[in-house]
């Protein structure tokens, strides 16, 4: 493979047909590359719907008060469903396997003051129960989250993220100093990693206290805007029943039909990422079935020229069959040219398509949409070795051609 001779053999033949050699080198390098950016950017697209839930536990199901669309029990349709503290106790003793779950109040349901000597800002304060965190995934920097503790004995705390910090504290550590929350003072007792997804769309980060503080202190009366809880069977089927068994405890306390799907919102996490991987799945499979097909275009391109490579040196065959080389060394020959050809041009379009997917994912901010369009390494490399396979495969038959040439014939031809 690495005699000197032969490699000469192989640089000459290639150079008496550059122009050919190229174009058939560019339909190799084509394919790896559009499979390559094909993969990156269904890759892409994945990674950046799965974005969506950074801060929510793919076990969890999400539920709203809404308003009813069907008599029941003798009462109208559209009666307005509030849900309440006590929903939260009764989801958490009926639903088998349940691991966290949180009501979550929001206080008058928009932008709040906080202030902190003389610096102001506006952020969504939301009451919250301790197991919030869990199924939030906020990853606290300092101090820490609410606890069992702040939530029985209705204590004024209030955990911020980076962004509150930075623009009511400045230099200062926040943890163990008072806020004023419309007016009211609360205690800072932890800080949690800043949201960069809000702040990418403008938003600030939301800041918690406990749920039993904020119903009393700002008079909720035990009403909870919704409840999130993750459950143990991370299933399809699990999910299913979870939600079914949600919505008939809350229509027996709420007195509404339970068929009635107007009457609460559901956002079903479980249901949701395997829509979305099943979505995606079959981008990826595409961007394969698509690549794939150029790939074969080439590798066919590359049998094709090999074939006419032999038909060209068929007098040079013979003489060499004549003089005592043998099978082998003729197949050798041919295949190392078509080995040559395949895995220098296949190389290239990797390389291009690597880097250009580098290029893109340094220029384009991530979204909620398309983030990082990078391909693994090594999914590359065997793409590119799977290629280099198919280029020897694709010199062999040519070789076994050759090698079957007759001196006696050969040298007859013209």
């Amino acid at each position: 493979m690495f005699d000197r001779e032969k490699w000469g053999e192989v640089l000459e033949s290639i150079g008496k047909n550059k122009l050919r050699a190229v174009l058939t080198g560019f339909a190799v390098s084509w394919g790896i590359f559009m499979l390559i950016i094909l993969l990156g950017a269904s890759g892409g697209l994945s990674k950046g719907f799965m974005y969506n839930f950074r801060n929510s536990a793919t076990n969890s199901i999400h539920i709203w008060g809404n308003e009813t669309s069907k008599p029941w029990n003798g009462l109208p349709p559209n009666r307005e469903i509030i849900l309440e503290e006590g929903d939260v106790e009764a989801l958490r003793h009926a639903i088998p396997g349940i691991k966290n779950i949180s009501g979550q109040y929001r206080v008058w349901r928009g932008q709040t003051q906080l202030q902190y000597g003389k610096q102001y800002g506006s952020y969504g304060v939301r009451g919250v129960m301790p197991e919030w965190q869990k199924m939030e995934h906020q990853i606290i920097k300092a101090g820490r989250f609410l606890n069992e503790i702040d939530q029985q004995q209705c204590r004024k705390v209030i955990v911020i993220a980076q962004d509150a910090r930075e623009e009511l504290f400045k230099q200062e550590d926040p943890i163990g100093q008072w806020v004023k929350v419309n007016g009211i003072p609360f205690q800072v007792v932890g800080l949690y990693e800043y949201d960069t997804g809000g702040a990418e769309q403008g938003q600030r980060s939301a800041v918690y206290v406990p749920l039993s503080v904020a119903q009393k202190v700002f008079n909720a009366k035990g009403i909870v805007d919704d409840i999130l809880f993750t459950f143990s069977d991370a299933s399809i089927q699990g999910a299913q029943q979870a939600q079914q068994r949600a919505v008939h405890v809350l229509a027996r306390r709420h007195n509404f039909d339970p068929t009635d799907e107007r009457a609460l919102w559901l956002n079903n996490n479980v249901e949701n990422v395997g829509t979305i991987g099943g979505v995606f799945t079959a981008i990826t499979l595409f961007g394969w079935f698509v690549g794939i097909g150029s790939l074969i275009a080439g590798i066919v391109g590359i049998g094709n020229i090999m074939l006419i490579v032999v038909q060209e040196r068929t007098r040079e065959i013979g003489i060499r069959k004549a003089l005592g080389a043998t099978p082998a060394n003729v197949i050798g020959q041919v295949l190392l040219e078509a080995l040559f050809v395949t895995t220098l041009f296949g190389f290239l379009g990797l390389a291009g398509g690597v880097l250009l997917l580098e290029g893109l994912a340094s220029l384009i901010p991530g979204s909620e949409f398309f983030r990082d369009p990078t391909i693994d390494i090594s999914v590359a490399l065997r793409a590119l070795f799977a290629l280099i396979l198919a280029g020897a495969l694709a010199g062999y038959f040519p070789a076994r051609r050759a090698a079957r040439i007759r001196p006696i014939e050969a040298l007859r031809d013209e």
